[in-house]
């Protein structure tokens, strides 16, 4: 029985704000990325993560949502958007966008509609109080600077009463425990899936869940995610649903299975794991990972991701080793986020290490489930630690050490973000055109990464296990898929290590396929990984 088309996918993560401006405002726009899709098709990734491109006020960069029918003027027209769809299908692209259901702006029709009074019809579409509870479960999840109230629940005079945020005060949150709200979701899900998208990112899940557990009706927490899978594979049963799910792993496997809920869910446990093995040189977080979190399924599966648009979110490490990887890739507190999280790119964060860069990329994208790209990382981009909270890695791409970076040919005080200048990654020295014409470059390496993975049947399956490499700095991991074997080893030190040849027993045929291609590796025999090498291996059972 084929495989699903997402068990397959390589996800290229992108904001059209921050991607190409076509119009020369200083913004990026849907227009621009279509003109780009060559290049995301020429990456070998084969869907499109879409960042909010709905009317907004932007005051969350599109996440707070003024209407959900509509692309924000700024960045085009409906008419935009299904052309991009066209090329982008074209092209062999499928396209999953972000649908934010937790909240609206504050500007939605539905939220002024409310502020009218307890009358009004869309009041109960949010959550209200006359007091916040005392031991309310709920807590704001962008922690304001220190000596502000932490309180998700803001006062509104007129009404004299408290409305739920679980993000900002401008982004109230709706209340899916209402029937009508979980109506409007359906009827926006059906209207981007009768354009033709291939599915949606589900923004905040559990919070989601949480809210649709307290009807009346029901308890089950995850009922209302299940009805949205099978309202969408009613109407395109190819569409899928991704999950933002950052919770503990004894929780994740309640997103997944056959049952029907997530196809996809992020592994936010996945990139705060690799940074930790990164920093402390050892294999032992990831394994530790790997036996805790639940198996996918044909039905589900994780994404993982180095980094996305928001912080790196170290939340699920023990207080111990959160604190060490602050020190170690976030020594000083510009550089930290929300008591929690880090607002480093990759590549500054791994200090423009050439080789330790590349394997935490083969790290992501050899482990089980499907990989993530961030825009910008296939060039090992940086950030911008003088923009505000999570904005310093959401910067322009950088296309040439041309004006703007390329982006855009507004003048450079126009533009939505400014482009990197400073340091080893500013954009003259990091770009697209330079590293397109250099075969040894991150982008080219990036590249040959991506078809590897894409030629790798085993590595798609779901049928893996950990491999015994007789050395605690080496991670290795085998794949199966019948007779044919994949088999990835990663080397977390900064000093070469040897790898037992126990790892490669009872295998014939074995040879590199990715990463340190010197490497000596014959069946049975022991070989040698560079410092923070990388080396995919195919090979068959004997």
């Amino acid at each position: 029985m084929p495989r699903p088309w997402f068990t397959k996918a390589i996800i290229y993560e992108v904001d059209p704000r921050t991607f190409f401006d076509s119009d020369g405002d200083g913004k990026g726009d849907l227009a621009g990325l279509t003109r780009k899709l060559d290049y995301i098709a020429g990456l070998g990734v084969n869907t499109i993560w879409l960042n909010p491109f709905f009317e907004s006020p932007e005051r969350d960069d599109g996440y707070d949502v003024a209407d959900f029918y509509t692309v924000d003027p700024s960045l085009g027209s409906l008419g935009d958007f299904v052309v991009l769809l066209e090329e982008a299908r074209a092209l062999g692209l499928r396209v999953v966008v972000e649908l934010v259901v937790n909240h609206t702006s504050d500007q939605h029709p539905w939220f002024r509609r409310a502020l009218e009074g307890g009358d009004a019809p869309t009041r109960d579409y949010y959550i209200w109080v006359d007091e916040p509870p005392v031991d309310s479960p709920e807590r704001i999840t962008f922690t304001p600077e220190e000596g502000d109230d932490p309180s998700p629940w803001t006062f509104h005079e007129p009404s004299g009463q408290y409305y739920l945020h679980r993000f900002y005060p401008h982004e109230p949150d709706l209340d899916h425990a209402n029937q009508h709200v979980q109506s409007e979701m359906y009827k926006v899900m059906s209207t981007w899936l009768a354009l033709g998208v291939d599915g949606f990112r589900i923004d905040a899940a559990p919070y989601i869940a949480e809210k649709a557990a307290a009807a009346d009706d029901f308890h089950d927490a995850h009922h209302y995610l299940r009805s949205m899978r099978s309202h969408i594979a009613d109407r395109r049963p190819e569409a899928i649903l991704m999950a933002e799910a950052d919770v503990d792993a004894s929780k994740l496997g309640d997103y997944m299975g056959d049952s029907g809920e997530m196809n996809l869910v992020l592994s936010f446990l996945a990139s705060q794991t690799v940074f930790l093995a990164l920093g402390r040189e050892s294999a032992a977080p990831l394994e530790r990972m790997l036996e805790v979190i639940p198996e996918g399924t044909a039905g589900s599966t994780y994404a993982n991701f180095l980094r996305n648009h928001d912080e790196l979110d170290l939340e699920r490490l023990s207080p111990d080793d959160r604190e060490f990887v602050f020190e170690t890739f976030a020594p000083d507190q510009d550089m930290r986020i929300f008591g929690r999280g880090i607002r480093r790119r990759p590549a500054p964060m791994l200090d423009g290490d050439r080789d330790r860069l590349r394997m935490a990329h083969s790290l992501i994208f050899s482990l089980p489930g499907v990989p993530v790209l961030r825009y910008g990382d296939e060039i090992g981009m940086g950030d911008d630690l003088s923009l505000p909270d999570r904005s310093s890695v959401r910067t322009p791409m950088q296309w040439t050490s041309g004006h703007n970076a390329g982006f855009s040919e507004a003048p450079s005080d126009d533009l939505y973000y400014p482009v990197v200048t400073e340091g080893g990654f500013g954009y003259e020295q990091v770009n697209v055109e330079d590293q397109e014409a250099d075969p040894e470059s991150q982008l080219s390496w990036t590249v040959r990464m991506i078809h590897a993975r894409r030629q790798s049947r085993p590595m798609r399956s779901q049928h893996w296990q950990l491999v015994d490499t007789g050395n605690p700095a080496v991670f290795g991991l085998r794949y199966q898929d019948e007779d044919d074997v994949a088999l990835t080893f990663h080397n977390l030190s900064s000093q070469p290590q040897a790898v037992m040849g126990d790892a490669t027993e009872h295998l014939e045929r074995v040879h590199p396929v990715f990463g340190d291609l010197e490497a000596k590796v014959e069946a049975g025999r022991e070989f040698e990984l560079a410092r923070y090498g990388h080396l995919w291996l195919a090979a068959r059972t004997s």
